[in-house]
């Protein structure tokens, strides 16, 4: 379109296994789209570790093969990411084609996003408790907050007041749906185009 738009595509070390996935990138790369794929690599596929999926270590090197930029970044450090994805979005926006980021990261919650006990289906969470607690020293959220309180950016008392914020907002939002009438059948037909 030639609007300086880019795309940012969000998937999982287990999605690129997928004939999609490299479908997706052989194209983008043809045709020089300005999308950023960015790959969240927590290590695990539902509950099947990295290493017993993977053939590579690194995700981000199957970018060479579509003639694109694979970048590995701590998914961690919130401007790591950040840095890289800025990067990525300039080349996109110049015509230079997609890029791949990897993003090491870790998911803290089981696969189904930390179901509450007492529901019918809870898949087994098999990560090791031990490697769990071991990434939770590293939450990006944490980490990103200390920096910014050291920094002088923030203050103790300005992290208590977002926090608490956010949690009235996600509150105020589900209430919102909860509240809300169901949408007509209709509706799923919008905006399809075959």
């Amino acid at each position: 379109m030639g609007d300086g738009q880019v795309t940012i595509v969000f998937f999982g070390e287990g999605a690129s296994c997928e004939g999609s996935f490299h479908t997706s990138l052989n194209l983008g790369s043809i045709w020089k789209l300005p999308v950023v794929y960015i790959l969240e690599n927590n290590g695990w596929s539902v509950n099947t570790p990295a290493n017993r999926q993977l053939a590579v270590e690194n995700l981000a090197d199957r970018a060479a093969g579509y003639s694109m930029p694979g970048v590995i970044v701590d998914g961690q450090d919130v401007l790591a990411v950040y840095d890289a994805a800025a990067q990525a979005v300039e080349r996109a926006r110049r015509g230079d084609g997609p890029s791949l980021l990897e993003c090491k990261t870790y998911r803290f919650v089981d696969h189904q996003g930390g179901r509450k006990g007492g529901e019918k289906y809870v898949v087994n969470d098999s990560r090791p408790k031990a490697e769990v607690e071991e990434w939770k020293k590293r939450d990006p959220i944490v980490l990103f907050e200390e920096k910014l309180i050291k920094m002088g950016v923030l203050s103790k008392e300005d992290v208590t007041r977002i926090d608490t914020d956010v949690k009235d907002k996600i509150e105020e939002a589900i209430s919102f749906a909860r509240e809300s009438p169901l949408p007509a059948p209709e509706e799923a037909l919008a905006d399809l185009f075959a």
